[in-house]
């Protein structure tokens, strides 16, 4: 069901690079640039259209038309009012969780005297307005509502459109926990659109056929979504801000002999069960250990519900049990693999922890599973996937922000650095720049 890579010995030695561990482990091979015509075909039918062309392309690519792209306020009440209690309740404890660790997250004004006379204050401030991206492909997300739109809010965002698939099961409007989730939050302002057409009509704004704006424009665009989404962020990026081109998730499990093999095995089947593209690797040192997570596997993926979903995503080549010679040689790999979860279930694993430098985010011991992250932690589970934890952050206040610069000096505290800057003026060959500084003191001698 699942191979297996045996590297023991091998990362000892140190011939293997970054780039060698990635050939080990690959990712899924997706491909942005594959449906990057198709996507642009969609951008410029959205750009060059009205609404009546963003609901030919739900027709088109979802099955269903709506009456409009908006929802209407009273669909989205009746969905909160006929959500399931339980489900509210869990919604509503998982806001205030969430709410508690990103308020944690806001920024404050810093000023600086650089020198007498001479101040730079920094001051971060919310972007105008923004598009989050909720999916509804396979799964239904009310999870990725929350994670988008309460640091948004918290960062002080004015005005927030969310963005779903229209679903044919519901007269051509988002799912209903979706509506019911923003509804809990405050948000009203939801458009039944999903893929490279909501991402186009974020960035450009769409227009009715009388030609009045419906749905004005996005600066930034955040939340995870399939290829088409990947590719228009990528295509648009530049005209909108994007959070990042969020690929299938993954799992990384780093573990020794003291680990559970059953804890181990649920842990990859619940990341495996979002897509067969998803990748689930675990390294250990332990052969036994890894001989117990593959016994575990057979057993507990015949007892689920996407049987067949997981099992091609165990079998794909992204995912793998890897052996090493030490838990040392395991941390290395990991970190040269940057997956969006990692879990550690290790003797001290808080200890070991502190060695970890590219991960989404990491899980800690046996009772901190990525499926809590993925709720009800109070962490954010839009995360970088595809080795971009290396570089990138998951979703947070920050996202939503921009540290502006308010540079204030004297007359006496320019003259006395007005000497600085005329000579890297010069350097560089930009007299004008220079001349800029001294023009404010030849007529004042």
């Amino acid at each position: 069901m699942i191979r297996r890579i045996d590297l023991r010995g091998e990362l000892a030695a140190g011939n293997l690079s970054k780039r060698d561990y990635q050939a080990l482990i690959p990712r899924a091979g997706l491909s942005i640039e594959s449906v990057m015509p198709s996507v642009m075909k969609i951008i410029e039918r959205v750009k060059n259209g009205n609404e009546e062309v963003l609901l030919d392309l739900s027709e088109e690519f979802d099955s269903v038309r709506s009456a409009s792209i908006r929802t209407p306020r009273a669909q989205i009440d009746k969905a909160l009012s006929n959500l399931n209690p339980e489900v509210k309740s869990a919604l509503e404890e998982s806001i205030k969780r969430i709410r508690k660790v990103h308020e944690n997250q806001r920024r404050e004004e810093g000023v600086v005297d650089v020198v007498p006379g001479g101040s730079v204050t920094e001051r971060w401030i919310p972007v105008d307005r923004v598009g989050l991206y909720v999916p509804g492909g396979r799964a239904v997300y009310p999870s990725s509502v929350m994670m988008n739109v309460i640091p948004a809010q918290i960062a002080g965002v004015k005005s927030i459109a969310l963005f779903s698939p229209p679903q044919a099961d519901n007269d051509g409007w988002p799912h209903p926990t979706i509506l019911a989730a923003a509804a809990i939050l405050g948000i009203d302002e939801i458009y039944a659109l999903g893929g490279a057409t909501a991402i186009a009509a974020a960035a450009y704004g769409v227009r009715d056929n009388k030609g009045e704006l419906i749905l004005h424009p996005c600066d930034l665009v955040t939340g995870p979504g399939n290829i088409y989404v990947a590719a228009a962020k990528r295509a648009l990026r530049g005209l909108i801000g994007i959070d990042s081109e969020a690929g299938p998730t993954e799992i990384a499990i780093v573990a020794d002999e003291m680990a559970d093999p059953q804890f181990i095995a649920v842990d990859l089947i619940s990341q495996a069960e979002h897509d067969v593209v998803a990748a689930a690797v675990l390294i250990t040192n332990s052969a036994e250990l890894a001989d117990q997570v593959e016994k575990a596997l057979i057993r507990q993926v015949a007892l689920t519900k996407h049987k067949t979903r997981i099992t091609e995503a165990l079998s794909g080549v992204q995912s793998a049990i890897v052996l090493v010679s030490s838990i040392d040689e395991g941390i290395e790999l990991v970190n040269a693999y940057a997956a969006e979860h990692l879990e550690l279930h290790l003797e001290n694993s808080r200890e070991w922890a502190k060695k970890i430098r590219n991960a989404g985010a990491v899980f800690i011991g046996n009772y901190s599973p990525v499926s809590l992250g993925d709720y009800s932690a109070g962490s954010n589970h839009v995360l970088p996937t595809g080795g971009c934890a290396c570089h990138s952050s998951g979703l947070s206040v920050q996202t939503f922000l921009r540290g502006l610069h308010f540079i204030e000096y004297s007359k006496e505290a320019l003259q006395d650095i007005a000497s600085t800057v005329v000579s890297l003026a010069n350097a560089e060959d930009l007299p004008a720049h220079g001349q800029a500084v001294i023009a404010r003191f030849e007529n004042n001698e």
